[in-house]
């Protein structure tokens, strides 16, 4: 067939092609076009053929711009003689992606794909208009030569003073045409010229083999094991950090996301640095574990509890698939650069950040064992992806995706690990169960109020001791501290302190200290002897030296404290406040309801709205071969509708010009004809204001001076009154 247009390529091609074409640009089926036109208009359509360019690599690129230098049409033979050998291969690619495509000529390029790629490719200027003398740049004086020194190898625009009245270089070039006058101060170089100097070639160097990658070697054991203490921990902080926000909630930002202090506070419970806990606080929110409620609390959802109930390896893949897709980049926190960027605010969309987090795990799954150089990697990265959207980050984004996916386990000591291998290929991880250090049930107390738990202890034990407790250190063992403030709280989560003693004598191997066992029985005799509920607020204490020491504390004198009983007190801030102020000056207070009971039990703080994940902003996943399959089927039956339509109007249009004029009897008695033999006709039919209109119709049955009828041009069955029809043809 004629090929005048890239939709005529189109129409040209098989399925494979068609099949191999969806896989590379998903993006030309969501959602799947009508027929092969529209098809052909979404491939040349910019926002497409960026896609479709961010997929070459740097030698691909390479030879698209290299055809973008040529004048169309152009053969592949002008395309190898402007590059090397191997463009012919590249060429294959870039066809087979749309990105050239073949006429009866030679090959061209879509429209916009120009405006795309730039209009100086290689660093060329626009095609001369005239022909050129490229012969005397041999005779270039001196001057004239270290202006074209820097113009050769782009861009190739430059700056002069007044064009008016240049340099002598500058003139004996503007005189033969060598440069070209943009404005009073700009010239460009041709490409013709540009092109000669280059000694036609396009590029300086021809980048047709990728670099090659370096780094470290790394022991698979060694990997594993330290990807799986990796994975460990990283369960451990998402599960830390939503407990401690169950116990205090954080307030999010007027303009959204998580403050500064709150992200201080964070990385120090968790002893990580900002950064980290930055990362930490964008796997719990992209995976719904944590919810913004109508008050701005930052607090676990609901979804939190059913986590907590599941295997580490389904807990580990939902963090990590989230982590994956996600074009969130929680990198962007706290560099100097971009201040106003908050944790979980609106900030840390990057449209390419998918993509490099795919791309960097692909390089790693191809060279196992080898912990790569930064610089090294970013070479290689900076060949398989040359023109990302956003490519100024490109380098950040791959440093910051190497260290998510340490912290992760995806990768060990900066290897890929085996459970980064099985991750990315979608089998089963209950390898993460069974090489997880097993849990243990107990702890050993010490003389200095600190317990040791000596792996990771069980779900139960390690919740109850997380109240009692807080974490001095982590690592293979952990470091539990009992204070004052740890008993308290324990108290008021509804512990008595003969549970609390009893808790710790039954888990611990080791004997109780007595020093502890004083402390708890202290605290709690204090806990609830001073009690705090709302006036706004209201102090009662049984104990009226206590009272009259209240009254008496100056640190006290914010609260504007009034006695109106011996053991009542009463003042204007709310109890919550109240009790925070006086444990501040060294008071143990509780919390008691309105009618006198004493508020303690345990809380677990879940905020009442759905969490609210954010939208992925990235590439169209790539659709599965039922998907493609079905896509292409539901393109050709559509390109065969839309032909049978053009056909159909087609002949209308002919048959209008000889359409009899026929009575109405004359009528009645062909449609009844055809009817009987049930064939479509053309038929001329009025309208309100008695223009006649061309119909193709396939007749069903007459009834009431009526005849009903299935209208090609709509697909419906509609009626058509018989004094109204002009004339009758058969098609």
């Amino acid at each position: 067939m004629e090929m005048r247009s890239f939709s005529d390529y189109l129409r040209s091609i098989d399925d494979a092609a068609f099949l191999e074409l969806f896989s590379a640009r998903p993006d030309l089926i969501t959602p799947v076009p009508p027929d092969i036109a529209s098809l052909a208009v979404r491939a040349c359509s910019a926002p497409s053929l960026a896609r479709a360019i961010d997929s070459l690599n740097q030698w691909q690129f390479q030879v698209l711009e290299a055809a973008g230098a040529l004048n169309e049409p152009f053969t592949q033979k002008g395309l190898v003689a402007l590059t090397d050998k191997a463009a012919a291969e590249a060429l294959s690619h870039l066809i087979s992606i749309g990105l050239v495509y073949p006429s009866e000529d030679g090959m061209r390029l879509p429209s916009q794909l120009r405006d795309v790629i730039g209009n100086e490719p290689a660093g060329l200027g626009p095609t001369s208009m005239i022909k050129l003398k490229l012969d005397d740049l041999d005779k270039a004086p001196t001057e004239a030569t270290k202006v074209l020194e820097r113009l050769i190898w782009g861009p190739p625009r430059g700056s002069v003073g007044d064009i008016k009245n240049p340099g002598p270089g500058v003139a004996w070039l503007l005189e033969r045409k060598f440069l070209l006058p943009l404005d009073q101060r700009t010239v460009i170089l041709p490409r013709e010229v540009g092109l000669y100097l280059r000694g036609g070639k396009t590029h300086k160097e021809n980048l047709v083999k990728s670099p090659v990658l370096t780094g470290s070697k790394r022991d698979e054991r060694q990997v594993n094991l330290a990807a799986i203490a990796n994975i460990s921990t990283v369960l451990r902080w998402v599960e830390e950090l939503l407990n401690f926000w169950a116990e205090e909630p954080a307030d999010a930002l007027r303009a959204g996301g998580l403050g500064v202090r709150d992200l201080k506070i964070i990385a120090n419970h968790l002893g990580v640095d900002e950064s980290c806990a930055a990362f930490i606080t964008e796997l719990a929110y992209l995976t719904s574990l944590i919810s913004i409620d109508a008050d701005d609390r930052i607090m676990p959802s609901n979804k939190f509890d059913i986590w907590l109930m599941q295997s580490p390896a389904d807990r580990w893949q939902v963090i990590a698939s989230a982590w994956l897709i996600t074009s969130r980049v929680s990198g962007l926190v706290g560099r100097a650069e971009a201040k106003n960027v908050a944790a979980l605010g609106p900030e840390l969309d990057r449209v390419n950040a998918s993509r490099v987090r795919a791309l960097a795990l692909s390089i790693l799954n191809e060279n196992p064992s080898l912990a790569p150089d930064l610089s090294s990697f970013n070479a290689l990265m900076a060949w398989r992806a040359p023109v990302r959207r956003n490519s100024s980050s490109q380098e950040d984004l791959s440093a910051w995706t190497l260290r998510e996916a340490e912290w992760l386990g995806i990768t060990g000591q900066g290897a890929i690990s085996k459970y980064g291998v099985i991750f990315q290929s979608g089998e089963d991880l209950n390898v993460i169960n069974e090489d997880l250090p097993k849990t243990v049930d107990h702890i050993l107390i010490q003389s200095d109020n600190t317990a040791i738990a000596p792996g990771p202890l069980e779900h139960e034990i390690s919740q109850q001791l997380a109240i009692m407790a807080e974490i001095e250190s982590r690592g293979g063992a952990t470091v539990y501290r009992f204070s004052e403030a740890t008993i308290r709280r324990a108290l008021d989560h509804g512990k008595t302190g003969d549970e609390i003693t009893a808790f710790l004598i039954k888990t611990s191997k080791t004997s109780m200290p007595q020093p502890l066992e004083y402390l708890i029985a202290d605290v709690a005799k204090k806990h609830g002897k001073l009690r705090v509920g709302n006036t706004s607020s209201f102090i009662r204490c049984e104990d009226t030296a206590l009272i009259a020491q209240i009254m008496n504390d100056k640190k006290l004198d914010v609260l504007s404290l009034r006695r109106i009983a011996p053991e009542v007190i009463v003042c204007d801030h709310d109890a919550t406040d109240a009790m925070r102020i006086l444990r501040e000056c060294g008071y143990i207070p509780s919390a008691e309801s309105s009618n006198g009971l004493l508020l303690s039990g345990p809380r677990l703080n879940r905020a009442q709205t759905k969490p609210r994940p954010p939208r992925v902003i990235g590439e169209i996943e790539i659709p599965t071969q039922e998907l493609l399959t079905n896509a292409l089927r539901s393109i050709r039956t559509g390109e065969k509708s839309s032909h049978k339509q053009t056909r159909l109007r087609q002949v209308a249009n002919e048959a209008l010009g000889a359409l009899p004029r026929s009575t109405a009897n004359e009528t009645m008695d062909l449609v009844l004809k055809f009817i009987k033999e049930e064939k479509s006709l053309s038929i001329g039919y009025a309208d309100n204001n008695g223009s006649v209109t061309h119909r193709i119709i396939d007749p069903i049955r007459v009834s009431a001076g009526a005849l009903l009828a299935r209208d090609h041009a709509t697909g419906e069955v509609q009626s058509f009154r018989i004094p109204r029809i002009t004339g009758v043809a058969p098609i």
